[in-house]
């Protein structure tokens, strides 16, 4: 809240894609004032009828919108997106101004940039935020760090509103880079439960004696299964048509987050062989096998004269 005013404190959404756009828009409606900001125009027109919410054309127009002492919340792509944007950001924000980066960073990035901001008077709260599409009506999970009390104290504020309740669903982790470590871990576990739940309904279907009906079973499971979920629910709902699903490519992308969950564990030296393999799962689905493929139909022809399949054969 603004001391002065005791309305909820205003701040910049820069990055207006799925999930910045619904957060800004989650955010106004609870009687936040924000100002936005995309590189893309279409973003920013999507948002012109939003009440409580304004769109810029640049960035330094939001960051000028905005009451001292200013919060940007940035939910922009890893990398060099993000990175762009905090130097652009250092020419146009004061001492005692805070940065939030709510983007799905990698948390040694996190680490160092709150180091480099703090350097120029600047605060800064790294938070992994979880909800999807979804999180506009149900709201979103927060998990944030930041070495400075004031601002887990300013991203509270924000948090209460965009998060389930009030009183639930978003945490201060602890010091800096501690929410990107913590959805780090969270997209990992993600990986793996999405996999055993994939897999699973996979041995279901190859059992076509047994005459399973899929989206029956998923029904069955989201009650009272020790199993039940919101991605059973999700799986539920593509069950629902299967010639939507059988028109799929079976490619899977993958983030960052499994990576980096991984090398953590070869970090720390502990097992973490599920989201390894999950991980792997989804390289294969990417075509990153086909070269191993190869070579073992290969080596089989040569060591034992097995036989071999054409691409152009197994695309039939």
């Amino acid at each position: 809240m603004d001391e002065t005013t005791g309305s909820p404190a205003a701040l910049a959404m820069i990055g207006l894609g799925r999930m910045g756009a619904n957060m800004a828009r989650r955010l106004a409606r609870a009687g936040v004032p924000v100002e936005g900001y995309d590189a893309q125009a279409a973003s920013r027109d999507a948002l012109a009828d939003e009440a409580g919410l304004r769109t810029h054309a640049s960035l330094a127009a939001a960051v000028a919108a905005l009451p001292s002492p200013r919060a940007v919340w940035l939910m922009l792509p890893a990398g060099e997106t993000t990175g762009s944007t905090l130097a652009e950001l250092r020419s146009l924000l004061s001492p005692g101004d805070l940065v939030v980066d709510g983007g799905n960073a990698n948390y040694l990035d996190s680490q160092r940039r709150a180091a480099e901001l703090k350097a120029a008077g600047l605060a800064f709260a790294d938070c992994g935020v979880s909800g999807g599409v979804w999180g506009l009506e149900n709201g979103y999970c927060l998990m944030y760090g930041t070495n400075d009390a004031d601002a887990a104290a300013r991203v509270a504020r924000w948090a209460r509103l965009l998060a389930p309740a009030p009183d639930r669903g978003w945490l201060h982790c602890g010091p800096a880079g501690s929410g990107h470590f913590a959805k780090m871990i969270h997209n990992g576990i993600e990986y793996g439960m999405m996999q055993a739940i994939a897999e699973g309904f996979s041995l279901l279907e190859g059992r076509k004696d047994l005459a399973f009906d899929l989206g029956r079973i998923a029904e069955l499971w989201r009650h009272g299964s020790v199993v039940r979920s919101w991605l059973l629910d999700l799986t539920a709902d593509a069950l629902r048509d299967p010639d939507a699903m059988a028109a799929l490519a079976p490619l899977v992308p993958d983030s960052g987050e499994g990576r980096w969950t991984i090398d953590e564990a070869i970090r720390q030296g502990r097992p973490a062989p599920v989201i390894a393999m999950a991980l792997m799962s989804r390289f294969d689905s990417q075509g990153g096998a086909d070269t191993a493929n190869r070579l073992l139909a290969l080596m089989r022809k040569g060591f034992g004269g097995h036989a071999v399949t054409s691409a152009a054969k197994a695309d039939r």
